[in-house]
């Protein structure tokens, strides 16, 4: 293939790839998420930037995570951006886009109703608790809200409980996958494990 048509395919303008991939992208089912005893996984809210999708993807995989699910009108996760933050995770974590939160929060039933006791926690700068104190040692599900608006008012009344993560310095607030970054390294260290 001529360098000139590898490069515009590839989105890079300064090196000419070696290799160029055609895939077939997975299906967009929330049952490829398994839920275990052990199980942490993410909602992301309608992210903008899908540079954060993919950091977040690769947070999820460096710390044991289950799966990431994209809500709502919300960046591709699978742009070439998201797949170069992602690191190669994308291809070790399960990702579903589902349309809003109706459909995850009919998941999660589900998954009560079977058994499985799926807490869902939501995060906000104004949360009821500090991420420390809450308990994320049972399968958990954390919900990550929109970079600039936080989460819906759907997945805030849908969550189980709103936590807070403590900050200080000029910094307003969390870049969102950070965020998650820090959630999920808590749960981490709660259960009392490394990743």
């Amino acid at each position: 293939m001529a360098p000139e048509l590898l490069r515009q395919l590839s989105g890079k303008e300064q090196e000419v790839p070696e290799l160029v991939a055609v895939v077939v992208l997975p299906a967009d089912d929330l049952s490829r998420i398994e839920v275990g005893p052990s199980f942490v996984g993410v909602v992301f809210d309608r992210p903008t930037g899908p540079g954060n999708i993919g950091t977040l993807v690769r947070s999820v995989d460096a710390f044991g995570g289950g799966g990431v699910i994209v809500t709502g009108h919300a960046a591709d996760p699978y742009d070439p951006k998201a797949v170069r933050a992602s690191t190669g995770s994308l291809l070790a974590v399960p990702v579903v886009r589902v349309r809003s939160h109706r459909e995850v929060l009919e998941w999660v039933r589900a998954k009560r109703a079977s058994g499985r006791p799926l807490n869902v926690v939501g995060t906000d700068e104004q949360g009821a608790a500090d991420i420390a104190e809450v308990d994320l040692t049972g399968p958990t599900l954390l919900v990550i809200g929109n970079e600039t608006s936080g989460l819906s008012a759907g997945w805030r009344d849908g969550c189980d409980l709103m936590a807070r993560i403590p900050i200080g310095g000029a910094a307003s607030s969390l870049n969102a996958a950070s965020a998650a970054t820090v959630a999920l390294y808590e749960t981490v260290r709660q259960r009392g494990r490394r990743p």
